[in-house]
């Protein structure tokens, strides 16, 4: 009853990291209309987003040295300083610093919530508890981003950053009563470098790192210009991009309860095979059933709840390559999950200027293939 009611409560606080994740995507264009530039600008932070992002790894040993306990609240004191400095002065540069230090705490709290929880559910039920907490990506859409939306569309584009910088503080202190400080599931690491060592000589670790990597790099291309293209075509305002935000977190939802009904049943890797094929589906049929605004919304439904159910499926699986390090597996993983949104979101915004939506998509094909790929060399040496 304890961990299903943690399970829960993580499903709420990582919705709170998400959704300031997130809500640049939709509303990019308004971003960069309230800060004087253009949106190649704010692509480009979300690009060096991203790439602080793949530093992770040298926070990835805190959580297995430290304990887990200590690498969340470490990850919330991260976040909140970042979306706290916003609120507090907000330009050009305190955003910037706050998208590196959010995605810095979030990739330091969640591979050591995901640690905490796999040293405790067994890896036959790991895929239907993991699910629960990545009910948090599709929260931040559904309810975060429109929150955040109607905050914007009253008082600015900074409007969001002070709610998120108490809500970071109530993370905090939640953490603190509910985790306990002494863990005995977990036995702390004195030597980080065997963690790094254990990950970087498995083979069946670095594809799977690379599959990740290849899905996100797909994934962000139409991240970053999905608000963007919306409003191109549609000339869709604040309040219908965030309406566009819902229907993809109800469609990240579905793809979150797929996991929790499947994945377990039909093994991670053929969930996670699935997944890949039909994301690339979804991504070529994207700019073709998109000439219509009902048309646009239905395929960025698909495309979303695909690409959720592969990461998901992709979860519980990393949890269980190199379990001697769990939480340094995990946080390498998010380095290539980091990685690949750095090469989305640097592609994203040039392809569509250049190019059109049409090789946006082509591109974000030819990514899953190289996920797929990956796959099945994970797969020989498993």
């Amino acid at each position: 009853m304890r961990i299903r009611f943690q399970l829960i409560t993580f499903m709420f606080l990582r919705a709170v990291l998400n959704t300031a994740h997130r809500m640049v995507y939709p509303f990019l264009p308004i971003f960069a209309r309230g800060l004087g530039v253009d949106i190649s600008t704010i692509s480009l932070l979300m690009t060096g987003r991203s790439l602080v992002g793949a530093l992770s790894p040298l926070f990835a040993t805190v959580s297995d040295r430290r304990g887990r306990k200590f690498g969340m609240l470490l990850g919330a004191s991260v976040f909140t300083l970042g979306v706290g400095l916003v609120a507090v002065y907000p330009n050009i540069f305190t955003l910037a610093a706050a998208l590196i230090l959010a995605v810095l705490g979030k990739y330091m709290f969640d591979p050591s919530m995901q640690a905490y929880f796999g040293d405790r559910i067994p890896y036959e039920q790991r895929g239907t508890a993991l699910a629960v907490t990545e009910v948090a990506w599709s929260l931040a859409f559904i309810a975060g981003v429109p929150i955040a939306g109607f905050l914007i569309d009253r008082y600015g584009w900074s409007a969001p950053f002070p709610l998120f910088t108490i809500l970071g503080l109530v993370i905090f202190f939640i953490v603190w009563r509910i985790v306990p400080g002494e863990d005995p599931h977990h036995e702390v690491t004195s030597n980080s470098r065997e963690g790094y060592r254990a990950v970087f000589t498995s083979l069946p670790a670095m594809a799977g790192i690379s599959i990740v990597m290849w899905a996100s790099a797909g994934n962000e291309l139409v991240n970053v210009i999905f608000g963007v293209w919306l409003e191109d075509s549609f000339g869709l305002k604040i309040a219908a991009l965030a309406g566009a935000s819902a229907v993809i977190g109800i469609s990240e939802l579905s793809g979150e309860g797929l996991v929790a009904l499947t994945t377990d049943r039909l093994g991670k890797p053929l969930a996670l095979t699935l997944g890949l094929v039909a994301n690339a589906g979804a991504a070529i049929l994207l700019p073709f059933i998109g000439q219509t605004q009902v048309g646009a919304l239905i395929g960025l439904f698909l495309f979303y709840i695909t690409f959720e159910y592969i990461m998901v499926s992709h979860i519980p699986l990393m949890t269980e390559l190199v379990p001697t390090a769990r939480a340094t597996m995990l946080s390498i993983n998010v380095t290539g999950h980091s990685i690949g949104r750095a090469l989305g979101a640097f592609l994203a915004a040039i392809i569509y200027k250049e190019f059109g939506f049409l090789f946006v998509a082509l591109l974000a094909v030819a990514f899953n293939i190289a996920g797929i790929l990956a796959l099945g060399r994970m797969r020989r040496h498993t």
